[in-house]
């Protein structure tokens, strides 16, 4: 019976706790447009209404004066031309008036007797009981008399100064409540019509002047981080939009910059990390062969010979990783940091610092000043000059001339020169022809790839040619500093798209 009971009072719990009922938050209404375009449509209306309505208001109550001062002057006439026939001795009854407009006229007394009328108020009591003082001969009235169905705007004129003068009575009906209605109609349509075309012109003058921003939003949409070449298309003029579009678009090429220098990074870092395992493992092999085979058998090992391979194995590990480092670094340094070097200068002082086997003959052209790293183009130079004595049999010859906007470097031997299909495999890190490239000859094989990532990252080329004496012909490309940007373009678009 517990348990029987327990379980009654769970279905009982479960029960009441699902028929409880479940609140939700009301959707809320939102009175402000989400875009630009609604909200300056929205602004512009309610100024509209704030400025049109008042200005109606005011136009109807000045048409509506406009309307009844004609009659107030007609009743004001007919009145006076009235009283100057009374005064003169010419009244006539009935009445005839005598201005267009006014058929009511009637001559009271003080008593308020009718002593004269037109015919349409023959027989009928006074217009009005209201009487012009002495002070104030000339007077307005409208008034709505029992004995006439409407309203009537008079002009009362008394006859005399005298308290005893009778009264002129001259008007018409007032305008009815259909023709007040008439100009109050007139007013409130105009009033919405013109709010509905400014609401409708800024509507149309905004989606127009918008729809620029539409298409930057668009485009900008489809831009992935895999293709940053897209760019918005940019207005004419110079307005905000036009800014905008170009700002946007200068954003996206400074993006696809960074882009591109960091792919460039993380390739030059898997570079490396493949140069340094695979060409560090030669000459470590070869160290730790040496040494394992002098520790087996020390007695037969001579100590001088086998220190002197083995330093000669530390020096060429040395100097690949020094090369490897340099590779690294070149072009990770910023353009601001390049400054003017006259180019004719270094390499004149570059080899005359040397002590070459084979004497190097100049041609240098004075003048051509470049923007660059001074450390990084004498390297360069060096590369190019222990690659040309390497091979050169009688003669090399380093040339400098301009070449329009361009500096031209060339550095000729006259060994056996390099096939044209090998002329770009050369500059491949670790490339070696012949066995005149070979490791014992010295050199890490690193020596052109240095020197053409060099002149890369000076925005200049770097190319093998075949030399008049039919060696080999490298011949360097940067720009002159204070030239044409036109000009040095052709050369800076080279480097970029060898880099």
């Amino acid at each position: 019976m517990r348990r029987g009971g327990i379980g009654g009072r769970e279905r009982h719990s479960r029960f009441s706790t699902a028929a409880t009922p479940v609140s939700y938050p009301a959707p809320s209404v939102r009175l402000v447009p989400r875009s630009i375009r609604g909200r300056l449509t929205a602004l512009v209306t309610v100024l509209a209404v704030t400025l049109l309505i008042p200005s109606g208001i005011v136009g109807a109550l000045t048409a509506r004066q406009a309307f009844a001062n004609p009659m107030w002057q007609d009743a004001r006439r007919q009145a006076t031309l009235t009283a100057e026939s009374i005064r003169a001795g010419r009244l006539i009854d009935p009445i005839v008036p005598t201005v267009e407009g006014v058929d009511l006229v009637q001559v009271v007394a003080a008593d308020h007797q009718v002593l004269a009328a037109s015919s349409t108020v023959a027989g009928k009591p006074a217009l009005s009981t209201e009487r012009p003082s002495g002070s104030e001969p000339l007077r307005d009235i409208e008034t709505c008399p029992k004995a006439h169905t409407g309203c009537l705007r008079l002009a009362a004129v008394r006859v005399t100064p005298a308290p005893s003068s009778p009264v002129v009575y001259a008007g018409g009906p007032a305008p009815g409540i259909a023709s007040v209605g008439k100009f109050d109609l007139l007013f409130t349509v105009e009033v919405a019509m013109l709010l509905l075309m400014t609401a409708w012109g800024t509507w149309k003058v905004a989606g127009r002047t918008l729809r620029p921003v539409e298409g930057i939003r668009r485009d900008l949409a489809s831009i992935n981080v895999h293709d940053l070449s897209t760019r918005v298309p940019e207005p004419s003029g110079n307005d905000e939009v036009a800014r905008l579009a170009r700002t946007v678009n200068s954003t996206l090429s400074r993006i696809e910059e960074a882009k591109e220098a960091t792919e460039r990074a993380l390739t030059q870092q898997r570079q490396f990390a493949a140069d340094a395992s695979h060409e560090l493992r030669t000459p470590l092999a070869g160290l730790r062969a040496q040494l394992e085979e002098a520790q087996m058998h020390p007695g037969q090992t001579d100590l001088g010979e086998l220190l002197e391979r083995a330093l000669g194995d530390v020096d060429r590990l040395e100097t690949i990783i020094s090369d490897l480092l340099l590779l690294a670094r070149v072009g990770a340094r910023g353009r601001a940091e390049h400054c003017p070097i006259d180019l004719s200068e270094l390499v004149s002082d570059e080899v005359g610092r040397r002590a070459d086997r084979i004497p190097v003959r100049l041609s240098l052209e004075s003048g051509i000043v470049v923007s660059g790293l001074a450390a990084h183009l004498t390297r360069l130079l060096t590369n190019l000059l222990d690659n040309a004595q390497r091979h050169a049999r009688h003669q090399v010859a380093v040339a400098i001339r301009r070449d329009g906007a361009v500096a031209e470097l060339s550095i000729c031997d006259d060994g056996t020169g390099v096939p044209p299909s090998q002329r770009e495999r050369i500059f491949e890190r670790f490339t070696r022809l012949d066995s005149a490239r070979s490791r014992d000859q010295g050199g890490s094989g690193l020596g052109l790839a240095i020197a053409r990532d060099i002149a890369s990252a000076h925005c200049g080329t770097l190319v093998a040619e075949e030399s008049p004496s039919g060696g080999a012909r490298f011949v360097l490309r940067v720009p002159i500093v204070g030239c044409g940007e036109e000009d040095a373009a052709p050369v800076r678009n080279r480097a970029l798209r060898a880099v």
